[in-house]
């Protein structure tokens, strides 16, 4: 498969993976579907092991270094500036601010996670597509819709918040279940 064909496989996939996190059960009758079912046993113990664990604090500086463990992140969301609405992001789309992407600089392109605002408890579900947020203290990047819908309001424009991934792709091509995977909120405290 070339380039390309492999680039819209794991796009379908990105998009199967979103959709299933919406619905907490994965498709499996689809070429490309997610391997694995959200209500599944294996998948729901593998998720609750990692919610366990401590959250990981947000990367410092600029560098990239993909995090593929599926353990949630501790930090700060902000929200895209309006002067990237249409610009083409790290996955080569162009950025939507009525869309559900994010940015993040540890989490692989194409992961799908749940972002939880800690001061408001208000959940979004989301897809890594671009890179940053670039300053200290900031886990990812949001779109206007997602801020919203999370309660960030243009105001405050930060909020502190828990990234749990729900599906993140492994370099083998496989998609690896994460702490995220568990219904409900993410929480700050291991375990919860």
């Amino acid at each position: 498969m070339n380039e390309c064909g492999r680039a819209a496989a794991f796009f379908a996939l990105v998009c199967l993976v979103a959709t299933a996190a919406h619905s907490e059960t994965a498709p499996t009758s689809q070429p490309g579907a997610v391997p694995f079912s959200l209500n599944s046993p294996q998948v729901q113990e593998e998720a609750r092991k990692l919610a366990a664990q401590p959250p990981v604090p947000p990367a410092p500086g600029r560098r990239v270094v993909e995090d593929r463990s599926g353990r949630k992140q501790a930090g700060k969301a902000s929200v895209y500036a309006s002067t990237f609405q249409g610009k083409r992001m790290a996955n080569g789309q162009r950025f939507d601010h009525a869309g559900h992407a994010a940015a993040s600089k540890t989490l692989p392109l194409g992961t799908v996670a749940k972002v939880t605002n800690l001061e408001s408890g208000r959940t979004a579900v989301v897809t890594v597509q671009d890179r940053g947020p670039y300053v200290n203290g900031r886990t990812v990047d949001l779109t206007k819709s997602t801020a919203e819908q999370i309660g960030i309001g243009s105001r405050e424009g930060v909020a502190p918040v828990i990234v749990a991934p729900i599906a993140v792709p492994q370099p083998d091509g496989t998609v690896k279940p994460g702490s995220g995977a568990v219904p409900g909120p993410a929480s700050a405290s291991p375990g919860k």
